[in-house]
């Protein structure tokens, strides 16, 4: 398995219908983003044990993140790839994140 590598490969796009598609899907992300930090607390503090997803500036709340997505999906399907997903450990503690 170690022999096996996948090439990498970067292109720089310059289509302005691709650039304008691209930035439309980062500030959608950006509002779903900016919308859980507002309902952080609240949201962190209700939903733990739970996966959450925002699309559209919009909660949506289930058990795995595969029915949290069909949810969202289906409520929004111009978010295409801004959608935030998020699972809330059961429990509150320190966590160490290290790289």
């Amino acid at each position: 398995m170690l022999d096996k590598q996948n090439p990498i490969v970067m292109e720089e796009v310059t289509d302005p219908q691709e650039i304008e598609k691209t930035r439309a899907r980062r500030e959608r992300f950006d509002r779903n983003s900016a919308w859980l930090q507002t309902h952080a607390e609240e949201v962190y503090t209700r939903y733990r044990g739970r996966c959450i997803c925002i699309a559209g500036e919009e909660l949506f709340v289930a058990d795995t993140p595969e029915d949290v997505l069909v949810r969202a999906r289906g409520a929004h399907p111009e978010e295409d790839g801004s959608i935030l997903i998020r699972y809330i450990p059961g429990q509150k503690m320190a966590r160490i994140y290290a790289y």
